[in-house]
């Protein structure tokens, strides 16, 4: 009598080297013979409030591909279905006699309520569902402060981290998955309608990215072979490439921060000069620790300012302003090289990012949630600890927030961190022909200037919507009338 099959649901663990839940079902199945079923769903009425954006379900097609053959050539095909969880797995269990579940946790609110429950009811049925970490380098609650609760600043939170932590080696993939003698039927990856069609709005998308475990081990070792040295000064640099831009594979779990964290102490240690870099990198492997920290410990972070005496901020409503720096028309450059990039890539340089985000903010005065959501649609590494919590720092109502009074000024922002404005001309391109003196503050620069680049302002590039010092007095008067206090500008 053969072993009843090990269902293997993935999620957002898209990958199979360092996988603590497929691992666990290929040592059982080596032991006893049991078949190995790897499933992703779909999932569907759920109810979940934050459901993917556009740019996520993109990536999520081009992961699951690569999911899908790699599964196929290590012996057990990945089946796909689409539904509410619970119910596929009732069905799916019923198909195969299935006497096992085992899955990698998440750590948004509503899919850890959801799991339990799944998990809660498995068992009650007497089916072996168990969960493990796969996706943190420690599990948020067991990261406690000296009095024995959650950090709420991050500085003591990852020195305490990083003092204890001693995560295991990664396990590799397993070498044979064994099938189930009859392939329970799956759905074609294509007709889940993941990809843009009408319009197409991806190709930037499929320009810049591969998704997948294979690219994602590619370019971390890229990473850690070159740019890691300096990642202290030049992660900072919009128009270099200085950055590992593994965030889209640690969202979708192409791979993990322990196969991270071992990599990059394995080269510092290989070459001492990349240690300085290869500490400034971790340490921002800890900045995201510390939001699924918080997340588990305030699940109200995606939806609500933790810091309460935000909750009736006086946010302006300004459909037109919105709308303006979604496309990357405020006439500010750096503002919107920022969102085309975002628009075009999927993705937005992390000092730029704090820009926008401060100019949304603080310029506009329109409320952190609106960017919040717009990131959530067009972000190929949208992660709700990390939209949340950045947004929720920005904006000076989070956790360890950098202050409400701290106002990114766009133009002094692009000449420090852009100053040939390299990065601008490339996401702006009608404003190619600008000198750098010029590039970032077009409004600025003499006729005969603007006229031998071929710029008309309103015309070719708009002006600025807003005067960013009086935008900044306006935010800053409201800002003291709650905390009355304020300091000067970035």
């Amino acid at each position: 009598m053969s072993a009843s099959p090990i269902i293997v649901w993935f999620r957002n663990d898209l990958r199979l080297a360092d996988n603590p839940a497929l691992t666990a079902a290929a040592q059982a199945s080596a032991e006893r013979g049991a078949p190995v079923i790897p499933l992703y769903i779909l999932e569907e009425k759920t109810g979940d409030p934050w459901p993917p954006g556009g740019a996520h379900r993109w990536w999520l097609h081009g992961s699951l591909e690569r999911l899908a053959t790699c599964c196929a050539r290590h012996g057990s095909p990945l089946v796909l279905r689409r539904g509410e969880p619970g119910a596929v797995l009732d069905k799916l269990i019923a198909e195969t006699g299935a006497e096992c579940v085992l899955w990698n946790r998440r750590y948004a609110p509503a899919q850890t309520a959801r799991d339990a429950a799944i998990k809660e009811r498995l068992k009650a049925r007497g089916v072996d569902a168990r969960s493990f970490n796969a996706g943190l380098l420690a599990e948020p609650w067991t990261v406690k402060n000296k009095s024995g609760g959650p950090f709420k600043v991050f500085t003591p939170f990852w020195r305490h981290l990083s003092a204890t932590l001693d995560p295991p080696l990664p396990t590799r993939a397993p070498t044979e998955l064994k099938a189930p003698k009859s392939a329970p039927t799956s759905d074609a990856l294509e007709s889940w309608d993941l990809l843009p069609t009408k319009p197409d709005w991806a190709a930037g998308l499929r320009k810049r990215w591969v998704p997948g475990e294979t690219a994602a081990r590619s370019r971390l070792a890229d990473f850690l072979d070159g740019p890691v040295g300096a990642y202290g000064t030049e992660r900072d640099r919009p128009d270099h490439p200085g950055t590992s831009a593994l965030s889209p594979y640690l969202a979708f779990g192409e791979i993990g921060p322990q196969q991270i964290w071992h990599a990059a102490r394995h080269a510092a240690d290989a070459r001492p000069e990349l240690a300085p870099g290869v500490e400034v990198f971790l340490r921002e492997i800890g900045w995201r620790e510390f939001q699924h920290h918080l997340l588990h410990h305030a699940p109200e972070l995606p939806d609500s300012p933790l810091d309460r005496r935000f909750a009736d901020f006086p946010w302006r409503e300004d459909a037109a302003g919105l709308r303006a720096w979604q496309r990357g028309r405020t006439g500010y450059p750096i503002v919107d090289a920022g969102m085309r990039q975002l628009w075009e890539t999927g993705w937005m340089h992390n000092r730029v990012r704090m820009i926008v985000a401060s100019f949304l903010i603080k310029d506009l005065l329109l409320p952190w949630q609106e960017g919040e959501r717009w990131f959530w649609d067009t972000l190929v590494d949208g992660d709700l600890a990390q939209n949340a919590g950045n947004w929720q720092w920005v904006a000076g109502c989070g956790a360890d927030a950098a202050p409400f009074f701290r106002v990114f000024n766009p133009v002094l922002q692009g000449e420090k961190f852009d100053p040939q404005g390299d990065y601008v001309r490339r996401y702006v391109p009608e404003l190619d022909r600008l000198p750098p003196r010029w590039i970032h503050q077009p409004w600025a620069a003499p006729t005969e200037v603007l006229r031998q680049a071929g710029v008309k302002l309103g015309d070719d590039y708009p002006r600025p919507i807003l005067d960013h010092a009086v935008a900044r007095d306006r935010a800053l008067a409201l800002y003291n009338e709650r905390k009355g206090k304020a300091e000067t500008e970035d």
